[in-house]
């Protein structure tokens, strides 16, 4: 059996898995929008969670940057660690981003004029890219994991780029609303 093709063996057994993920994912933010909000945790201050969203937004940001400093370093080791860290502060965002919007109304942003606009253009660009970051994220983690360095260089020309403008602008959009909280 040649490398290709148990390179394309190996990922169809992905498949299924990273498709589901993201669709689950992807369906339980969006219900997370029309779901009554669970009152079981009314005794609990959860407002310190849209901060910890965007610490951790933070932190899956500046890891990127230093998982792309590495590559061009060559550092595969240390690349392969960023990226590993990148993932699990994302993780912990969407633990956190789940536990506070099953329980608290969304916040309208208040500003005026200008800011209004670009709030909700970065807003907006923010949520189109984050849905499909799930998919091409873990398609690129795949990639490298299984040591399949043309498909995770060509994805990750994509994946990188798209990753850091989502956490990037996550922290923004928390920066702009933050005030009306």
């Amino acid at each position: 059996m040649s490398q290709k093709t148990h390179s394309d063996h190996d990922n169809r057994k992905y498949t299924p898995w990273i498709v589901g993920i993201t669709i689950v994912l992807n369906a339980a933010i969006a219900l997370l929008f029309f779901l009554p909000k669970y009152d079981g945790l009314d005794h609990l201050d959860l407002t310190f969670l849209p901060m910890m969203n965007a610490i951790f937004n933070s932190c899956t940001f500046i890891f990127l940057v230093t998982a792309l400093y590495f590559i061009k370093k060559r550092n595969f080791t240390m690349h392969r660690n960023f990226i590993l860290a990148a993932f699990t502060s994302t993780t912990f965002f969407l633990i956190t981003y789940v536990v506070y919007h099953l329980n608290a109304e969304s916040t309208s942003y208040g500003g005026e004029g200008i800011m209004k606009y670009i709030y909700f253009f970065i807003l907006i660009t923010h949520i189109v890219l984050a849905a499909p970051t799930v998919f091409i994220a873990l398609w690129t983690i795949v990639y490298g994991w299984t040591d399949q360095r043309e498909k995770h260089r060509k994805i990750a020309r994509y994946t990188m780029p798209i990753w850091l403008y989502v956490s990037l602008t996550g922290v923004l959009v928390y920066l702009m609303i933050s005030p009306y909280y």
